[in-house]
């Protein structure tokens, strides 16, 4: 399985992405440069956190109009699994592959800590080797990630378990709608989450609970091409 993790300027959890596939689940992953206009190569493309382009404007903003984003948008459509965290996130609902939009958290304030995650939804690309309802811990850190739909949508999204990680009750660290931390879109092939696995898949990070979204990904990968899973 082929992995891309995007780049732009001002990314900075990029490295964190690529590591986490090399060394997690020992697949092959390439730096994709925002330049770059063709991820056909690819099986799965991972969007990091940073300050994508400096948050000029406001996040994710000027980063949505790179070249590799029509690229990307032609992935989405051919079923490629895509992974947002944090300034991916935002990227993706500025490109609107997500519903939703990110705002400053309620605090005004920059949060960096272990945050508390419910699975909302363990039948995706990128959550079955969670249980459903399963408490999990990943750490957050970021200063708009108030996340925010309007009613409408948000019934809309609820209808179609597009909601798949919530702060546990009383924990949300941020303000955002209902609680949510991650959310799909419709077809499920595109996740958008502020919490940042790749910072937790070994325990001397604190916690090993964002392995298992990579090995979602590709034991789900396997058992679409016929491949045996691997162990979690």
């Amino acid at each position: 399985m082929k992995f891309a993790v995007l780049v732009f300027p001002g990314s900075n959890c990029d490295k964190d992405m690529y590591n986490a596939v090399r060394d997690s689940i020992q697949q092959p992953a390439d730096y994709i440069w925002h330049t770059a206009t063709d991820l056909s190569a690819y099986d799965c493309i991972l969007v990091p956190g940073g300050f994508s382009f400096g948050d000029y404007l406001r996040c994710g903003a000027i980063a949505r109009f790179s070249p590799v984003m029509k690229a990307l948008v032609e992935a989405v459509e051919r079923g490629t699994y895509v992974l947002g965290v944090c300034n991916g996130f935002q990227i993706l609902t500025e490109a609107g592959l997500l519903p939703g939009a990110l705002l400053r958290n309620n605090t005004l304030k920059f949060r960096c800590h272990q945050t508390a995650l419910i699975v909302e939804n363990n039948n995706t690309p990128f959550t079955t080797a969670y249980s459903q309802n399963e408490e999990i811990t990943i750490p957050i850190a970021h200063g708009e990630g108030n996340y925010y739909v309007d009613d409408a949508t948000l019934e809309e999204m609820q209808a179609n378990n597009q909601i798949i990680f919530r702060y546990k009750k009383g924990a949300n660290p941020n303000g955002s709608t209902d609680d949510i931390a991650g959310v799909s879109n419709k077809r499920g092939n595109v996740i958008g989450m502020m919490p940042h696995p790749e910072r937790a898949v070994h325990e001397l990070l604190g916690s090993s609970d964002g392995r298992r979204m990579f090995y979602s990904i590709l034991n789900t990968w396997r058992e679409k091409h016929g491949e045996a899973t691997v162990v979690r």
